[in-house]
């Protein structure tokens, strides 16, 4: 929270008052749609809309049989939801371990001051996160379809994953980036002439200290690859569907409350992950002697 100083004039506190209510609206804005679907995921009717029973907070027009349709093991009734979670899962998993592997290096090649061409490079690695996302769509399923004489990756896991993987890079190679800034090179030189192998000196004093920044890359990458739909869209298959790529066909073809249902568990997903990105950040500063601010 900002607070006044105690010689501010009339229109600095005038403008002060301004922008704090400048602020409660713009975050209104953007948090409005979760405040609408929360609520309309627990409808009892299969309406998208708030009936006269919600508005007037009747518990009868309440209910969970949304969440329960989603998590239907009824070996009667296909339930496609459950055989897209599974997928997004492991998609999402499987891709973030290999961002966090790469971004982790590029980073640290980055942060060498002898690094040739380093904003070149670091410009190139981010681009996925500047260019829009569905040219870069467009680009993976052209190449993918060149290399399909040699691998068939359009429509199979692995294609999705690397996929993902380009995605997720940029957000790695940033924290990591910024968790290396101010990082005391000496320490790793002091480790190699005590004989330690450049491993080694990795391992036990180089990533203990930017672990924080490696897994705040991690979350946003798993959160970037659980959400997106544009490059499923474009190199995805029936066998490999998601959880987003199964909203956007539940949508075209079956609209039902289950979306509702789903939509709220990803809100709840990022939230905590957000929410660990966070304390990750705060933990990090801490440990570089930095206020968390």
């Amino acid at each position: 929270m900002i607070s006044l100083p105690p010689h501010a004039g009339p229109l600095e506190r005038i403008w002060h008052y301004v922008f704090l209510l400048i602020c409660v609206l713009v975050f209104g804005f953007l948090i409005a749609p979760l405040l609408v679907i929360l609520p309309l995921s627990f409808n009892a009717e299969p309406y998208f809309t708030f009936t006269e029973g919600m508005l007037s907070l009747d518990p009868e027009a309440y209910s969970l049989r949304w969440y329960e349709a989603l998590f239907d093991t009824n070996p009667n009734r296909e339930n496609k939801w459950l055989e897209a979670i599974p997928n997004s899962l492991w998609i999402a998993a499987c891709s973030t371990l290999l961002a966090t592997a790469l971004g982790t290096l590029a980073a640290l090649g980055l942060s060498r001051s002898e690094m040739p061409f380093r904003n070149l490079i670091m410009g190139l690695l981010i681009s996925p996160m500047i260019v829009p996302l569905i040219i870069t769509a467009a680009g993976i399923f052209f190449f993918y379809a060149r290399l399909n004489e040699y691998a068939e990756l359009t429509g199979s896991f692995i294609g999705i994953v690397l996929a993902h993987t380009v995605l997720g890079t940029p957000f790695v190679v940033i924290t990591v980036t910024a968790t290396l800034i101010g990082f005391d090179q000496s320490l790793v030189r002091a480790g190699l002439m005590c004989g330690a192998t450049p491993t080694r000196v990795f391992f036990k004093v180089v990533l203990p200290l930017i672990l924080p920044g490696v897994i705040s890359g991690a979350l946003f990458a798993f959160v970037t690859s659980f959400d997106e739909i544009v490059v499923v869209l474009f190199v995805g298959s029936v066998e490999y569907q998601t959880i987003p790529r199964q909203m956007w066909a539940g949508i075209r073809e079956e609209i039902s409350p289950i979306i509702l249902a789903v939509a709220t568990l990803l809100i709840c997903v990022s939230t905590l992950l957000m929410i660990a990105v966070e304390v990750l950040r705060r933990y990090n500063e801490r440990q570089r002697g930095v206020t968390p601010g």
